[in-house]
């Protein structure tokens, strides 16, 4: 059965040492992880999916507005793809497994198709990478876990502002959310 791959907000804004709300290095090291692990599932004929965050500035309705400053704006550099990924993403985007869908929340399935997709296609598992650990990647392995997918956290490959926000996700995705964590 396909397995999947979410690379979750690896954008400027959340990675690059100028980024509005940058993890930075820890989450600039995981990009040659990422990129490796993004290859390992196009090549294997499995799913690659690119949840990336998007926001309109100021957004009077957007929860987050009243939390981060302005962040992934549409058509900005802080939107575009950090690193390697970048380039990764611009050769295989054409080909059906790999996808960047956009989302406006913290989870990956919140207001999105990504469930759809993932049922239509029959993933039966779900790799986690990206940042940020305790946020992102945190609020859809529970969105994930509630629609009864296994997991896989990558946890050479997620990175969040503060260790303790790492080392505490890590611990929840293993003992509340049953994901290993590899």
């Amino acid at each position: 059965m396909p397995k999947a791959l979410l690379i979750i907000d690896y954008t400027n804004d959340f990675v690059a040492a100028q980024g509005a709300l940058s993890a930075g290095v820890p989450a600039q090291a995981i990009a040659p992880r990422i990129v490796a692990l993004a290859e390992q599932f196009r090549a294997a004929g499995d799913f690659v999916y690119l949840p990336t965050d998007v926001h309109t500035p100021h957004d009077p309705y957007h929860p987050e507005s009243k939390l981060f400053p302005p962040h992934n704006v549409r058509g900005s550099w802080g939107r575009e793809l950090y690193g390697p990924l970048a380039p990764w993403y611009t050769e295989h985007q054409a080909e059906a497994n790999v996808t960047l869908f956009d989302k406006t929340r913290y989870s990956s399935f919140a207001g999105t198709p990504l469930d759809l997709w993932l049922r239509e296609r029959q993933v039966t598992e779900l790799h986690l990478v990206g940042v940020c650990t305790d946020i992102c990647v945190l609020h859809t392995a529970v969105d994930a876990y509630n629609l009864n997918y296994p997991l896989v956290i990558h946890q050479d490959a997620v990175a969040t502002f503060k260790p303790g926000g790492q080392a505490w996700a890590l611990e929840h995705f293993k003992t509340v959310l049953n994901a290993s964590i590899v």
